[in-house]
């Protein structure tokens, strides 16, 4: 008996020695290895989170306490050391990235035409754009509204205020009204996504890559959902991209005069997002596994001297929106925008501006977003019909 135990002890000491000698040995190449690695935080935390299982999730504390204990995981603490303590209920299923150092485009009113600056998909840099805390944000009931103007906002009380008009039957005739004030806004060309440039690589006469393609994607889904839908074609943007509003607005007013049953005008945008440094930017955030280009709703205001009495209704409009959007998919909305340019909403209570992904996204990526934005403005509509009874 003592002698197979002694065996043991000898065979298990000399794999301990074994171990070390090996360590030893490899600890020079794995230096310069590591030290690649170690201004690569995305991959230390990725990998410290498959080696834990927590792909997707924030570090408890025993193995922060191990990530101490590591030189390379120390100078890489990533997103582990922002993400806070697990609860018990497990990891959050989202978790929001700050704004970045990103001002977007002018607010629309701005019709110089100076297109933004552009890069290769590659270079672009995404961002989720949610808010992480109140700061800088009107707030309320849930939501976050970015207030340009001067101009206060409740926006509990916009939530919960009544709208001024209800919709007909969908066979009576239109209830909504798509249009696009900058038609040939376009996306980063991207795979089989690739158009001729109309006056500039950000803009397309191109049907099948401008913003008509992303309203014929929201017409679609508001006519499954059993809507009665008018999408206008026109382009008023080019040749001359300045006045652009002015003759949008005209093609609406001929549209309500037409179409008196229209109560609900919707211009469809796309934005641009461009640091201070020239960085592209571009809004996307996944649902359902697909990456997905984040929209932003506008609100205009007569802030900036325009003639808009009635746009805290169009504001009630855009939070009871925002709220399902919230509501169904988390991260899709960027923050309501109040601005201080009408652009075109006081034709109508129920108008609306909205911005589908930047220009740094693929169109695809709109696509997707265009239709997400409409399955949740959609439900809110149909709220509008049943109402009328």
């Amino acid at each position: 008996m003592g002698s197979i135990q002694w065996g043991r002890v000898f065979r298990r000491g000399t794999a301990v020695c074994l171990a070390v000698v090996t360590l030893w040995l490899a600890a020079g190449a794995a230096g310069s290895w590591a030290g690649g690695l170690e201004g690569n935080g995305a991959f230390v935390t990725a990998a410290l989170r498959t080696e834990l299982g927590q792909a997707d999730s924030p570090l408890p504390f025993w193995p922060r306490l191990a990530v101490s204990q590591s030189l390379l995981l120390e100078k890489n603490p990533g997103d582990w050391e922002e993400q806070g303590d697990w609860g018990t209920d497990g990891p959050p299923a989202v978790t929001p990235e700050p704004l970045p150092n990103a001002q977007p485009a002018p607010d629309h009113d701005d019709e110089t035409g100076q297109p933004p600056a552009t890069a290769a998909p590659e270079d672009i840099v995404e961002r989720t754009l949610t808010p992480v805390s109140p700061e800088g944000y009107a707030t309320g009931a849930g939501l976050y509204l970015y207030n340009r103007t001067n101009l206060e906002v409740d926006l509990a009380s916009a939530l919960h205020q009544d709208l001024p008009f209800t919709l007909g039957p969908a066979a009576e005739g239109p209830q909504i009204l798509i249009i696009h004030t900058h038609t040939t806004e376009a996306y980063t060309p991207d795979g089989v996504d690739v158009y001729a440039p109309s006056d500039n690589n950000t803009r397309t006469l191109e049907e099948p890559y401008n913003m008509l393609r992303v309203g014929d994607e929201m017409e679609a889904v508001f006519t499954e959902m059993g809507l009665n839908v008018v999408h206008d074609r026109g382009v008023y943007d080019y040749p001359a991209y300045n006045g652009a509003y002015g003759r949008s607005g005209a093609a609406v007013e001929s549209y309500l005069a037409q179409y008196p049953t229209i109560k609900l005008v919707l211009d469809v945008h796309r934005d641009a997002l461009v640091g201070g440094d020239g960085t592209v930017y571009k809004a996307v955030t996944t649902v359902d596994r697909v990456k997905t280009a984040q929209v932003m709703v506008v609100v205009g205001t007569d802030a900036g001297g325009g003639v808009h009495p009635g746009w805290r209704d169009n504001l009630a409009l855009a939070a009871k929106l925002q709220k399902n959007l919230d509501t169904l998919y988390p991260t899709l909305a960027r923050p309501i925008a109040l601005r201080q340019s009408v652009y075109n909403q006081a034709l109508c209570p129920g108008s609306l501006l909205v911005e589908v992904g930047t220009h740094g996204n693929t169109l695809q990526e709109a696509l997707a977003g265009a239709r997400d934005f409409a399955r949740a403005a959609g439900a809110v509509f149909l709220g509008l019909v049943a109402e009328n009874g």
